[in-house]
């Protein structure tokens, strides 16, 4: 099936008790025994499994051609379990750009815990294969970057990690459908599902997917069902009932934000423009190699620095100042304000999550705020 075909149908099944079309929200905590004592439809308890996140699982895995997924209740609670999964001691590769998050979960949780950590430039591969020790088990690929857009040659890391002996995870929470991750060599794929999969801004996921079951994969599944972060039935089927018109909705998203990165390329008071879809991008080659399309974030440097930047994001109508993306709704922040005191940040850029609205509104209310 073709990708919009699969998005709607992954997952999902018509109910055999009821015939309903839409699927069911399993709210029950706990499962009937047989007189046997076992368990005939495979649930014991909500927080192992449930059959409305079984149905969120499949679909989640199917559409991004891998084999199992794990949901999780957000996104930091699935790449926690990816890094719970390695042992005290193991080695990760991570980039310098990189959501900020995942930055003060390796720092403040992991390397406390007993990680060691090496954050590098995932666009040069050089530095990458310098980083690599004895004990190197893991590296992360966040690509695009947050908030630079930064480009990594995915199958370039994922080469230099298997011959490390090494799992290579790829953030693809900023381009699904647009990006497979798996076709490049990826071994897991993690998603803030909040984002562009949930896609209304209303319910808050993650996930991690599995090309193949493995050992590793395994150990990420035991923790979720032993430690719990599980999502909420109503969650799960808000998640799915987001991805069936996915593909759709990041075409959409892909097409305004190039034109909004285009016009803005051109604007006197913009000093850069970070957008892999622009031929001027440094990362635009690999970009346009491994993505279908560009998908809908972008950021911009606004001449004058943090004043001038935070005086452009107070006078937006249509973009509405908030942190997160992937929402039909286009969105703006400072990013400097957000992440706190990080040189790498430039004080002068705002970061759009570019949304469904037309984009010639999203350009008006930019030239506008721009004036």
């Amino acid at each position: 099936m073709r990708i919009e075909t699969l998005a709607v149908h992954a997952g999902h099944a018509i109910d055999a008790a009821t015939g309903a079309v839409a699927t069911p929200i399993h709210l029950s905590t706990t499962f009937e025994r047989d007189a046997e004592g076992g368990y005939p439809h495979g649930y014991v308890y909500g927080r192992s499994a449930n059959p409305t996140r079984h149905a969120l699982e499949e679909g989640l895995a199917a559409l991004e051609g891998g084999e199992d997924a794990a949901a999780f209740g957000s996104g930091l609670a699935a790449s926690s379990a990816v890094l719970q999964a390695l042992a005290p001691g193991d080695h990760v590769i991570a980039p310098t750009d990189v959501y900020h998050g995942m930055t003060k979960l390796l720092r403040e949780v992991f390397v406390r815990w007993g990680l060691d950590v090496s954050f590098v430039d995932m666009t040069k591969l050089d530095e990458i294969k310098q980083a690599v020790q004895p004990r190197t088990k893991l590296f992360w690929v966040e690509t695009p970057s947050n908030p630079l857009l930064k480009i990594t040659d995915i199958v370039r890391v994922a080469e230099v990690a298997h011959a490390a002996g090494a799992v290579c995870v790829c953030d693809n929470t900023w381009a699904p459908i647009v990006q497979r991750p798996f076709d490049l060599g990826a071994d897991l794929v993690v998603h803030a599902t909040t984002k562009y999969f949930g896609g209304h801004s209303d319910v808050t996921g993650g996930v991690v997917i599995a090309r193949t079951k493995t050992d590793f994969f395994e150990r990420v599944r035991e923790i979720q069902t032993t430690g719990g972060a599980v999502p909420s039935p109503f969650d799960c089927w808000l998640i799915l009932r987001g991805m069936r018109s996915l593909p759709w909705r990041i075409r959409a998203h892909s097409e305004n934000a190039f034109k909004v990165a285009t016009w803005l390329a051109d604007h006197q008071r913009v000093e850069a423009v970070h957008y892999p879809g622009l031929d001027s991008h440094a990362g635009h080659e690999i970009a346009a190699r491994q993505m279908s399309a560009f998908s809908g974030m972008l950021s911009f440097e606004v001449r004058g620095g943090r004043e001038a930047a935070l005086s452009v994001a107070a006078k937006t109508e249509i973009f509405i100042r908030a942190t997160s993306l992937g929402g039909v709704e286009s969105l703006i922040e400072h990013r400097a304000s957000i992440k706190g005191e990080d040189p790498r940040t430039p004080q002068g850029l705002l970061r759009l999550s570019i949304g469904l609205e037309h984009p010639d509104d999203l350009i008006e209310d930019l030239a506008e705020a721009l004036e």
